[in-house]
């Protein structure tokens, strides 16, 4: 770790900082962040003060305080901001089942974030997207599959979620002990998962038990873990916005859960508890209402009225300085509120953004974020040897919009899925392409005849952030970003249908792209292989490619279930968790949760079970029992066996990503934390644990379950 020079020999050095300014107590690294927020409380008049609780904050120049603007993204990259390594959203990092490979591309993305930002000061660019703030992860549940953002989350489980979420604020936040390398912010705080058209005005209304333990965990978690924002969502909760509940960004964020972050509002979601929930009548009752709350930062220009507030007499002093602090508590944990030299990561520079290894990074975490549905009579992977045409076609295969998603940057060394696969063949294979059709709408088919003459055809289709998104984004979608069905646009379908005619009995190969579950019952039936892409980020392209020719074993796990139909769902706007995702559905799905096929097969044996007082260990043998190398995704999950009405079907307690050559076994080891077996009472309004039996599944999927072993769990006193 960098020295950390004695502040009077520093100053001894250095002279004057920026402005001109003498060097103050807030400026000196040796003193503590709390000593240093107070003094620079202290000497901030109440104008400076509330301009500093606004997201683009102006320059406080007496003090030595340049301007900054809070607002940034880094949801699987650096984005909005040029050149930055583009990896795969966020639903396709879940699907690789492996916190380890999401922590060291959230490390990535800060890399590239800090260097971009050293490269923005010293041209003195200070901009919207220049700074260390980044408003990412997005850790919302993922509980209906129409929801257009969906695709931002990591599915719809809250262990998976928790797991995933804590190795990407670890990676973006770093592990120095003074120092943050950036802050990540843990968003939409709380219960928020569309409809996107309603979002500004909806009221989410979960029963207790679904709140605790499914809405957040995940929050919870990520605070215990340190992470240094929350945002607050659009919403109402129970009644009160999100951004004005004392119950969320008080009782439970602060008092309860120990948060000492700052709680940023999402963008322009106090002019929602005005203008669109109507719990107050002007601008300034709002203001004074999230201020109160506990909100810290106004991503907006509401904090503008905090004066007039002060005036009414509905806001005092006294919480103004309480909202900053946790503000420049940041700002001085990220090395911005003194001299940023002394900082180690001001020492990352531009030559890492975008370098071979993040590159290589993004194809690592593509490949193991490919999901193989279906492999009819192994027909993958394809022999390139004996490949004399190859037939490419379809809306997405040459489409650099669909390795995006949504909240991304550009890297300017994007490979499409038809570049990956062209860079893989022979020069001696013929590969012809027609796009064959668009992504909705014409039922105009294109090329559809030259899958009769190849050895084999890949069609990609699926969609693309024309088809899904955040509200107003998504050009082709007419319903606020959100899907109305799971199923397809008719025209791929029907697109899918004619080659089939065409190829006759060669292999026909479909390839997805998407961010959410898709029902494809005709497709299944139509294709001969099946691979979910996801929006697989800037290498999408050659890790299809490789998963098609089998230099790699796919070996990703779906993070959301498939329903076959948007008929085996409730209604979107129904926060009720009953029949919603593997936890909760009893119906029969087309894929559920945590499927995936692989080259190889695997064993599983020799289960083994220990409780102590605290944790519950399992034990059993892998064995990878095919001919190929590969990986499993092995799952464990937890089954109730009490008579509360809410239980769960099951709940995933833990998962390991493990590689085994063709052969090779190994024993595996798994733990859970009893506490994480106790459940939501709501005449205690704690979590409980109490006398029962319940069953430890160990296996490759949530249905596909090969060792069981059955336990008595004991009783212990609630705790919170």
């Amino acid at each position: 770790m960098k020295l950390r020079i004695p502040a009077f020999i520093f100053f001894l050095f250095t002279g004057l900082f920026v402005f001109g300014q003498e060097k103050y107590p807030f400026q000196d690294s040796i003193l503590s962040v709390d000593r240093r927020v107070d003094d620079l409380v202290s000497r901030l008049t109440l104008d400076e003060k509330i301009s500093l609780l606004l997201y683009n904050s102006p320059a406080i120049e007496r003090l030595g305080i340049p301007a900054y603007n809070w607002w940034n993204e880094a949801l699987h990259g650096v984005g909005r901001a040029g050149r930055a390594t583009v990896f795969p959203q966020a639903i396709g990092l879940a699907a690789t089942f492996d916190p380890d490979l999401v922590f060291r591309v959230a490390a990535a993305i800060s890399d590239e974030a800090r260097a971009k930002h050293n490269a923005a000061i010293q041209k003195e660019n200070r901009q919207q997207y220049t700074g260390l703030t980044f408003w990412s992860p997005n850790i919302n549940i993922f509980r209906d599959p129409r929801w257009g953002r969906g695709q931002e989350t990591y599915g719809e489980d809250p262990y998976l979620t928790s797991r995933m979420g804590v190795a990407f604020v670890k990676g973006m936040q770093g592990d120095n002990r003074y120092y943050l390398k950036t802050s990540a912010c843990a968003k939409h705080f709380a219960v928020h998962s569309g409809p996107e058209e309603s979002r500004h005005r909806f009221d989410a209304l979960p029963d207790e038990i679904d709140l605790h333990e499914t809405y957040l965990p995940a929050f919870k978690a990520l605070v215990e873990n340190g992470v240094e924002a929350v945002m607050c969502a659009y919403n109402r909760l129970y009644g009160q916005p999100c951004c004005g509940s004392r119950y969320l960004l008080d009782t439970l964020l602060r008092q309860e859960w120990g948060f000492r972050g700052q709680v940023v509002t999402d963008c322009w979601a106090l002019d929602d508890i005005w203008a669109r929930h109507k719990v107050v009548d002007e601008k300034v009752q709002a203001a004074a209402m999230a201020a109160h709350a506990g909100a810290n930062l106004n991503c907006g220009y509401l904090y503008k009225y905090l004066p007039e507030a002060m005036e009414k007499g509905i806001v005092n002093e006294a919480t103004i300085n309480e909202i900053v602090k946790p503000v420049l508590r940041t700002r001085i944990k990220l090395g911005l509120l003194g001299n940023e030299k002394e900082n180690p990561y001001s020492e990352i520079f531009p030559d890492v953004v975008n370098s071979e290894n993040h590159r290589k990074l993004a194809y690592e975490a593509a490949v193991k974020s490919i999901v193989l549905l279906k492999n009819k009579n192994h027909v993958l992977p394809l022999d390139k040897k004996k490949l004399h045409k190859l037939y490419v076609t379809g809306p997405t295969a040459a489409d650099i919009t669909v390795l995006l998603g949504n909240y991304n940057g550009f890297s300017g060394n994007f490979v499409t899925l038809l570049e990956g696969i062209i860079n893989k063949v022979d020069a001696g294979t013929v590969v012809d392409y027609y796009k064959g059709t668009l992504l909705s709408s014409v039922e105009n088919f294109n090329g559809t005849w030259n899958a009769a003459g190849a050895d084999a055809t890949i069609a990609c289709i699926g969609n693309s952030r024309f088809l899904e998104g955040e509200n107003g984004d998504a050009l082709l979608n007419k319903n606020g970003g959100d899907r109305i069905t799971l199923q397809l646009p008719k025209n791929q379908i029907d697109f899918i249908k004619e080659l089939r005619k065409q190829a006759g009995d060669k292999p026909l190969i479909v390839v997805i792209t998407g961010g959410s579950a898709i029902a494809i019952p005709e497709i299944e039936k139509l294709a001969d292989a099946i691979l979910f892409v996801w929006y697989p980020g800037e290498q999408g392209g050659n890790a299809l490619a490789d998963v098609l020719f089998g230099d790699y074993n796919p070996a990703g796990r779906l993070p959301v279930t498939f329903y076959k139909s948007s008929d085996d769902l409730p209604p979107f706007d129904d926060y009720d968790m009953s029949g919603r995702t593997y936890r909760y559905f009893k119906g029969e799905p087309q894929y559920e949760f945590g499927y995936g096929l692989s080259y190889t097969q695997f064993g599983y044996s020799g289960m083994k079970t220990e409780q102590t007082r605290d944790t519950l260990f399992v034990e059993f043998t892998l064995t990878n029992t095919g001919r190929k190398n590969g990986e499993e995704a092995v799952q464990l999950y937890v089954k109730e066996e009490s008579h509360r009405e809410r239980a769960p079907v099951k709940s995933l307690k833990g998962f390991q990503r493990v590689f085994l050559k063709a052969g090779e076994q190994k024993k595996i080891k798994m733990a859970i934390p009893v506490e994480a077996l106790k459940h939501w009472d709501e005449k205690q309004h704690t979590f409980v644990a109490e006398d029962s039996f319940c069953e430890l599944q160990v296996g490759a999927s949530s249905e596909d379950i090969r060792l069981r072993s059955k336990i008595k769990l004991k009783s212990s006193s609630g705790t919170k």
